[in-house]
């Protein structure tokens, strides 16, 4: 699995569509910012076929310290939830399909697979 950066996202979106990198950053961390304030005033949001991000509120619990055994109290917190969309959904689905096949083959590494996400 590799990992892919904000940087690598903003230079292929720049190349594919002709806008200079500097722009394609400043409108992607636009985004990004948006995303984290709507958030921040628990607004949910959905992309249509992408998913959807909403907050959830985390109850206070006890838990246990693994290393100690001692309890500890964890306090309440919200995070992000996010649920995949359609068209997220196919592509992993895809992906499952081409590596349970190239097991099933003996063949340890799936056959690379199209996104599908060019439409």
């Amino acid at each position: 699995m590799a990992t892919v950066t904000k940087k690598e996202l903003v230079d292929r979106i720049a190349d594919a569509t002709d806008v200079k990198r500097v722009d394609v950053k400043l409108v992607v961390q636009a985004f990004l910012d948006n995303i984290i304030v709507e958030l921040g005033k628990d607004n949910r949001l959905e992309f249509r076929d992408f998913g959807v991000f909403e907050t959830k509120k985390r109850q206070a619990r006890r838990a246990q310290n693994p290393k100690t055994l001692d309890e500890v109290w964890v306090p309440a917190k919200r995070t992000v939830k996010f649920k995949v969309g359609r068209l997220m959904k196919e592509v992993l689905a895809q992906n499952d399909d081409a590596e349970a096949t190239a097991a099933a083959s003996g063949n340890p590494e799936p056959a690379a697979s199209s996104s599908g996400a060019d439409s």
